[in-house]
């Protein structure tokens, strides 16, 4: 595995007005290990992650990817170079299939340049392609025929985890992938995290549960006020450590 970070974000600033959102953050995913973005509500976890993620253009600062700097303009950007987000509000189209789902604005067509402008869609060839992804990853679902409306909340959050592995397979930026999913379909979730660090990708995980943070993260930062305050090894501290980062009793920095 490469000893180059998969991406080094450095010095990142953004301000909205007079708000400092983020002052001089700095951050590094590496594959095969979990991240935790951890802080308060307003720390600025999901701003950082729209930085990373071509969303927000940061003030200052720079990103790097597999060692090469990048100026990520745009989302279908970060994608390009592998990076791709779960946002906490699912962007899963209900009245398509998985199929269609894990191949959104990325369609196999088929009948050559006519059927490509017409939109003629190779349905055999994503069917195939979505069984072999979601094998790998160990996600099951009963029919990939099926529409994502009808799939448990923990099933829907899979199909779209798995559509950002399918088309990232580096960096997968993950805000809150278990909220409002029951305790099995959580820890579905989870599987699949640690299911993604063991194939080698470098994932970011925002959540505000210690406890997935404990079970599957291997290194943890902490924002405070939109500075770090901390960057620990996970296993070298409790809950009760990183809830006083987190509020900002403690520092590491």
């Amino acid at each position: 595995m490469s000893r180059v970070p998969a991406l080094v974000a450095s010095g990142i600033s953004k301000s909205f007005r007079a708000v400092q959102a983020l002052d001089d953050v700095s951050i590094e995913l590496h594959h095969g290990r979990v991240t935790a973005l951890l802080g308060d509500n307003g720390a600025g976890k999901s701003t950082l992650v729209k930085c990373i993620a071509g969303l927000y253009q940061p003030d200052a600062g720079r990103i790097f990817v597999q060692g090469a700097e990048h100026r990520i303009n745009s989302s279908r950007h970060a994608r390009e170079l592998g990076i791709e987000t779960v946002h906490q509000t699912l962007s899963v189209i209900d009245p398509l299939d998985v199929a269609e789902n894990l191949f959104l604005n990325r369609e196999h067509t088929r009948g050559g340049w006519l059927g490509a402008r017409i939109g003629l869609l190779d349905k055999r060839r994503m069917r195939e392609e979505c069984a072999a992804t979601l094998a790998r990853l160990d996600i099951r679902i009963p029919s990939l025929r099926r529409s994502v409306g009808s799939l448990s909340g923990g099933q829907r959050q899979a199909v779209a985890i798995g559509r950002a592995v399918a088309w990232g397979q580096r960096i997968v930026l993950l805000d809150e992938p278990a909220a409002a999913l029951g305790v099995e379909q959580t820890q579905r979730v989870l599987d699949l995290i640690v299911n993604l660090r063991d194939q080698g990708v470098a994932v970011l995980l925002i959540t505000h549960n210690m406890d997935r943070v404990l079970a599957v993260c291997d290194q943890a930062v902490v924002l405070y006020q939109g500075r770090i305050c901390a960057e620990v090894d996970v296993a070298d501290v409790t809950k009760d450590d990183l809830v006083s980062y987190i509020t900002g009793a403690r520092t590491t920095a």
